[in-house]
């Protein structure tokens, strides 16, 4: 299952933002889907982000597409798990050019549902 998470926030990176991150993993604890992106910037957000209003701005820039494809993200991981969706949060830190999704679940995946 955290295969598929992977594979499928991957696929929503590259068609919804242009490109995939470097790496992702994703990790299933109880009722929590967390996945983690490293090299998600692209060349010209990595310029940008050499100035503190250009981290804000991609970091805005972000914030704002994945407001777009939530629904579209959160019916995919839903899918793959079989569980509802109650919230996904995200951040990310531009300096590193990681971010971090966390999908909470309306039961214990992990555990089979329980």
């Amino acid at each position: 299952m955290e295969n598929a998470v992977r594979n499928a926030v991957i696929k929503f990176e590259q068609e919804f933002l242009g490109r995939g991150p470097d790496e992702v993993r994703a990790f299933i604890v109880r009722d929590l889907v967390v996945v983690r992106l490293k090299g998600v910037l692209t060349p010209a957000e990595r310029q940008l982000a050499k100035t503190a209003e250009g981290v804000d701005m991609v970091k805005r820039l972000r914030q704002t597409l994945i407001a777009l494809g939530r629904d579209k993200l959160c019916d995919q991981v839903s899918e793959i798990t079989g569980a509802k969706i109650l919230g996904l949060f995200t951040d990310m830190d531009v300096q590193l050019g990681e971010r971090v999704f966390v999908f909470t679940m309306d039961r214990d995946i992990q555990n089979g549902g329980r």
